[in-house]
């Protein structure tokens, strides 16, 4: 599997398309029903895209039952392709729209005229037996057009009812049916109600119903945008791979759906054609394109043994490769499935908003109460008609859709943001903690360097021996080891052509070196440190590896049978925009500090060269996860970026821990943001989207928060005694259906979000 997402596999997930889920308050209800569940762990609804992803031990079919249960529906969405899920939810969000439209014009070719002739000062009053049978036939008509374009708000809000439940349906049918009965009381049977309170309210049942329809197309139709990120994802997928396959007992190049493509297959690309499946190159040289999925613009050579990724582009040669991972293994297939479980997540500051949302319904409906009552006790006459209006008008303006779009809209887009700059965020947590982050440990060698350090001097210092000799003991001691160091050892005596000798009795000592036996030689070769811990005699050559290490490069002593023999230094050369990269991160007001196992003088050489005054040097691999700590104690939140095994729990521990693509599968794991690319621009990036898109769902929850504190205040009339003023009921429609597209329109701004140039 994939070292991206490994972890998926961890727990056992289910996701689920749910339909009738209206409002913010649907969310709440949905995950605790889905938690009562026996074997769920965890259930998450995306309300903009009305999915719910379940862990746990759960089977797909007690989840959709328990949502049946409480007046949903729904479906797996795990038995078509993550490319025919998208175009089945693009067709049905269309023929969605397309309904809704429809029923928008309905409503309003009904409604609109009777507003006009309202405004117009027509009498909306029954004060005659013609006007009562007029009224009583835009009464019928009325009805029809709450039935044709309103009655999935009523389906909704009588299965909310069923089950003990409230949600935006119950207060749209609550208000509707309100000023609808009401209306129809003063037509049939005006004696009852005082001669002043009778008037008819039909036109705002109609406009009410066609504006909170338009509003719902509109959204639907903004809606549809955020999902740009998986299509372009989805669309780096190739459709066709060329095989070698045997026909007739013959191998022959065929061309096959890559759904067909098996492991170990041999594969054909040729230039300008995409990698279908990821694999090992096994003939042939080229550059391929990764910039699609890791944002380098600049094309990365591939020869013999080199892996290659799903979805990339073949730029010059031809190659052959060996299909090692396929279908839903693929990287680009995890990178999709990851980026769609973030879109999924919910930041800690979005859970707020759901939380409100569980009783906001039930409390709208408890302050209609209290204000229709007001109005019948206190308000002026006619106070039945005052007290219908402000009850209605509460009903309607309160709906808390936008309140459950802020969260989600936002999050979709900057999480889709973060996957075209190459930056994969794991979970809603991380998208918010990384806006805060107020310190930066970085690790040194291949986070800030290159990671692939070479041999720049030997210093032979008991003559018995040639550079040669030295060169084979230390690629002997060392070739067990895959620390980068080592690594660098071992390659510049290949290139001498040594062939490392059996090392015996090898022992790492973490953060010092290693010691083992060669042909009878017990060797040692490490840091000053090893060297102190083992009494050998360093005869003043000090001042020549602190020479070395003045210079950036790591000095190492190689002794045979307690005596100095070597210095070998080897140097890591620094990223090209390592310095850049940095700099942008402070200008942002964050510490940054050099974390590293390497001597300290190596380490302030290497700190000085990109910028960095704060150095945590010669700290062994357990000590990593206390400087963190340490950190932490001080205030400050804190992001830790590495590569390496040695980073896994510091990468843990962090608030935020950020792993280089180009590292290891333990240090992504363990990591809440992968950077797919090795520089440390995509860090900056991915805290320069954090911020916009935190900064985005903070406007989009003010907006919504604001509007229903101030809407419902004003719906139920506190304004009247000061300016006569009480908002009429299709005003408050009209809001309450453009206070959502308002919130879908914020968070798509995102998209055109760009991080500072580099």
């Amino acid at each position: 599997m994939n070292k991206f997402e490994r972890n998926l596999a961890k727990n056992k997930s289910q996701e689920l398309l749910v339909e009738g889920a209206s409002c913010a308050s649907c969310v709440n209800k949905i995950e605790t029903a889905l938690q009562q569940v026996k074997g769920v762990e965890h259930a998450e609804m995306n309300f903009a895209l009305r999915t719910v992803v379940v862990t746990g031990e759960a089977d797909v079919d007690s989840l959709i039952n328990k949502i049946e249960t409480i007046g949903y529906s729904a479906k797996s969405s795990h038995q078509a392709s993550d490319e025919q899920l998208l175009d089945d939810k693009e067709i049905a969000d269309e023929k969605y729209y397309a309904q809704l439209i429809k029923q928008v014009w309905i409503a309003m070719g009904l409604g609109a005229p009777l507003m006009i002739y309202g405004i117009a000062g027509g009498p909306m009053t029954v004060d005659t037996s013609l006007a009562r049978a007029v009224w009583l036939l835009i009464g019928l008509l009325c009805l029809g057009t709450m039935y044709f374009a309103g009655k999935h708000f009523y389906i909704g809000a009588w299965k909310s009812f069923v089950n003990h439940n409230a949600n935006m349906d119950t207060l749209i049918a609550l208000g509707t049916t309100t000023a609808w009965l009401y209306s129809m009381i003063v037509v049939l049977f005006p004696m009852v109600l005082p001669e002043m309170a009778r008037h008819v309210y039909f036109e705002a049942t109609a406009m009410i119903l066609g504006l909170i329809n338009l509003g719902l197309a509109l959204e639907v139709k903004a809606r549809g945008r955020t999902s740009e990120a998986i299509k372009r994802l989805i669309g780096l997928q190739g459709k066709t791979a060329r095989v070698i396959r045997l026909v007739a007992g013959k191998e022959q190049e065929i061309d096959i759906a890559i759904t067909q493509v098996q492991l170990n297959d041999i594969v054909r690309v040729r230039p300008g054609e995409k990698i279908s499946v990821d694999g090992v190159v096994v003939q042939g040289h080229t550059t391929i394109d990764e910039s699609m999925l890791t944002g380098e613009p600049m094309p990365v050579e591939k020869a013999e043994e080199d892996e290659v990724v799903a979805g990339t582009l073949n730029k010059s040669g031809s190659i052959l490769f060996k299909a090692t991972r396929i279908g839903k293994d693929t990287a680009l297939a995890q990178i999709i499935t990851m980026v769609k479980r973030a879109q999924n997540a919910k930041p800690p500051i979005g859970r707020l908003a759901d939380v409100i949302s569980g009783y906001f319904v039930p409390m709208i409906i408890i302050i209609a109460i209290v204000s229709a009552l007001a109005w019948l006790n206190f308000g002026p006459d006619p106070t039945l008609a005052f007290a219908v209006v402000s009850a209605t008008t509460v009903l309607i303006i309160a709906c808390p859709c936008a309140l459950g779009l802020a969260t989600p809209m936002s999050v979709m887009v900057g999480v889709g943001k973060a996957a075209e700059a190459g930056v994969l965020i794991r979970n809603g947590e991380a998208l918010q903690s990384s806006a805060k982050i107020t310190a930066m440990i970085l690790d040194k060698t291949g986070t800030i360097t290159e990671g692939a350090p070479t041999v720049t001097d030997i210093i032979v210092i008991d003559k018995t021996y040639t550079e040669q000799n030295i060169l084979t003991m230390a690629a002997s001691i060392e070739s067990g080891s895959e620390h980068p160091l080592a690594q660098a050892i071992v390659n510049a005596a290949i290139k001498q052509g040594i062939d490392p000798e059996n090392a015996s009795d090898f022992k790492a000592i973490a953060g010092h070196g290693i010691q083992a036996n060669v042909n009878g030689q017990q060797l040692l070769f490490g840091n000053q440190k090893l060297m102190l811990s083992k009494h050998i005699a360093l005869n003043g050559f000090i001042s020549q590896a602190q020479q070395f290490a003045d210079e950036a490069k790591t000095p190492m002593y190689l002794v045979v049978d307690k005596k100095l023999a070597a210095i070998i230094a080897v140097s890591d050369p620094i990223k090209t925009d390592s310095v850049a990269a940095i700099k942008r991160l402070q200008a942002s007001g964050i510490r940054v500090v050099m974390l590293t196992g390497d001597n300290r003088a190596t380490a302030n050489a290497v700190a000085k060269k990109v910028g960095i005054t704060e150095v945590f040097a010669e700290v062994l691999p357990a000590e990593k996860a206390n400087k963190v700590a340490e950190l932490q104690a001080q205030g400050e939140i804190v992001g830790m970026t590495g590569d390496g095994i040695n980073d896994a729990p510091a990468l843990a521990l962090a608030n935020v821990g950020f792993a280089i693509g180009t590292g290891t599968d333990v240090a992504i794991e363990s990591a809440d943001i992968t950077l797919m690319r090795g520089s440390l621009h995509g860090l900056a990036d991915a805290i320069a989207i954090s911020k916009a898109t935190l900064q985005n769902i903070k406007q989009n929850l003010f907006g919504a928060f604001i509007y229903n504190v101030a809407g419902v205040p004003i719906a139920a009339g506190v304004l009247y005694p000061f300016f006569g003023l009480l908002l009429n009921p299709v005003i408050a429609g009209a809001a309450m259906a453009f206070s959502s597209l308002t919130v879908v329109s914020n968070a798509n701004r995102l998209r055109f979000f760009k991080a500072k140039e580099h």
